[in-house]
């Protein structure tokens, strides 16, 4: 756990601006605190020996606004570009993982609380300690060379102290990293754990073991709070041990300057600057120290956002409805081309698909099998989804993939149908889709029509209705391979004729793979292929 980490200003280019002006700010600061201290010096010599202390304290005022401003600057650029970093790591996360086969993609908890969490512990990381971070390594330079040209002996005082400060903040950190990275496993356990938990409640409530669940539950949190305020104990003492180690510092410098002056080998100006600017070179690092504490999960969580970026791979712009980018796939026309492919789940060694191979051109191609076979496992490999054990996929052009829970944005019915359209289709092609699909009178009833919202994962709507909706998608869609899964599951007769429909006329103009238990949808497929035992069986017309 680096306090700060390189590959962050490659992996968010919008923090490299926020940085540098950051770092001149800082600088500015620096001057401003060395400024404040020779105008209090002065303004103290004058007032004692009766000097032009009014405009002493002018320059003390104006010193003191200056500091004001850039530090209301400091905090409204790290403010800023904690919003920016912070988001973009999230977009990028989740692009990562969407351009990615289902292999390479994290653990379902892992995932949420790097992009939930993780991405929100960024911001205080951002807005607090990169500011605090870039004036711990300039101010205390500004400040210490305006010691040597006031006090030589004081900036000697200084120079041999202050590397303690990040001497002591380094030993104590590593026990803050151990730390911070237990609480991290707690929560990923938690975030895993419940999720596990709302997945089978329907199963657990059935067979009366719901409530042992809130026991397992709340130990797992309690694991979580543990190490939470072990974390934040640490913190504490980090903080106290910084803020000793600086008084003792400093007041060695006034005890020396003390002396000197007692025995008037020092003037009150330079004694007084002195101990007025041993504290600035102190007070940037006590500050890192103790943000660094207050940020710790946002540092602990940029180190594994960045290894999970790290991860990335250039692939090619064929895209899915669902939004991720295929795997590099040799064009072999209008057509879908599977060739010996085998493919085993990650941590098993057993195929589900084995030397499966199988051509499918314009028309309809419907692919059967009994449950569990692997059909559903076929058309991820077609779409790119996932990456076959062996063999290769071959496909002329984008497809668009209807899976058997389509995705629904969390937005209005219009833009889940303009989803993955590379150009918006007008209203008027909307509604034409819908009627086809047999909704355009169920939208057509809802009090917004189009912009009717929908609920996360399209709540409120049917599995019949989600299913419909994402085939009406699909009719607005260009992509020339379309595949199908299951798509007049859950409909009654009259609205799975209607997809019947849709479905060949499709198939008129496209190239559809669809897997089906529908024998209805058999009677009327170009192609008919059976799965079973792992490997395609054409079956005669």
């Amino acid at each position: 756990m680096r306090p700060f980490d390189p590959r962050l200003l490659r992996a968010a280019p919008e923090l490299r601006r926020p940085v540098a002006a950051l770092t001149v700010v800082a600088a500015l600061q620096g001057v401003a605190a060395i400024g404040l201290a020779f105008a209090l010096a002065r303004l103290v010599v004058d007032v004692v020996s009766g000097g032009d202390w009014q405009r002493s304290g002018v320059w003390v005022v104006g010193a003191f606004a200056a500091r004001a401003v850039l530090a209301a600057l400091v905090d409204r650029v790290g403010a800023s570009a904690s919003h920016r970093v912070s988001s973009g790591l999230r977009r990028r996360l989740l692009a990562r993982w969407l351009a990615a086969p289902a292999e390479s993609r994290p653990d379902p908890e892992r995932a949420s609380t790097l992009a939930v969490q993780g991405a929100s512990a960024v911001e205080p990381y951002a807005a607090r300690f990169l500011p605090a971070l870039v004036a711990g390594v300039v101010v205390p330079f500004l400040a210490v060379g305006a010691l040597v040209l006031v006090d030589p002996l004081s900036a000697l005082v200084v120079v041999l102290t202050l590397p303690l400060l990040p001497l002591f903040a380094a030993l104590i950190g590593r026990e803050t990293e151990d730390d911070t990275r237990s609480r991290w496993r707690a929560l990923e356990q938690l975030a895993g754990h419940f999720g596990d938990v709302m997945r089978g409640l329907p199963t657990l409530v059935s067979y009366g073991r719901a409530r042992r669940q809130v026991e397992v539950v709340g130990a797992v949190s309690a694991q979580h709070r543990t190490a939470t305020m072990r974390t934040l104990r640490v913190a504490f003492l980090s903080s106290s041990a910084l803020e000793l180690l600086a008084s003792i510092s400093v007041a060695i410098v006034a005890v020396t300057v003390g002396l000197r002056l007692t025995h008037g080998s020092m003037t009150l100006e330079a004694g007084l600057l002195a101990i007025l600017l041993a504290p600035e070179a102190y007070w940037p690092i006590r500050r890192v120290g103790a943000e660094f504490h207050a940020a710790a999960d946002g540092a602990t969580a940029v180190d594994a956002i960045l290894t999970e970026l790290a991860g990335a791979t250039d692939c090619p712009d064929a895209t899915s409805a669902l939004g991720p980018k295929a795997l590099p796939r040799v064009p072999s026309g209008q057509s879908v081309g599977v060739e010996g492919v085998g493919y085993a789940y990650p941590g098993s060694e057993r195929l589900v698909l084995d030397s499966v191979s199988l051509e499918a051109g314009p028309g309809l191609t419907v692919v059967t099998g009994t449950s569990g076979v692997g059909k559903s496992t076929l058309l991820d490999l077609v779409a790119g989804l996932r990456v076959p054990t062996a063999g290769r996929v071959l496909l002329g052009g984008p497809v668009h993939y209807v899976t058997q829970r389509p995705f629904l944005p969390d937005g209005s019915i219009a833009e889940a149908l303009r989803l993955g359209s590379a150009t918006p289709p007008s209203d008027a092609e909307l509604w034409s889709a819908l009627d086809r699909v047999g909704l355009g009178t169920f939208v057509a009833g809802l009090p917004d029509g189009l912009g009717t919202a929908l609920g996360d994962d399209g709540f409120g709507l049917s599995a019949g209705q989600r299913t419909r909706l994402a085939l009406a998608r699909a009719l607005l869609s260009a992509a020339p391979v379309v595949l199908l899964d299951e798509p007049t599951a859950h409909l009654d007769a009259p609205s799975a004729a209607t997809v019947r429909d849709v479905v060949r006329e499709l198939a008129r103009e496209r190239c559809v793979v669809a897997v089906t238990h529908s024998a209805d949808l058999v009677v009327v497929a170009d192609e008919h292929v059976h799965l079973t035992a792992a490997t395609l069986e054409a079956v005669p017309a």
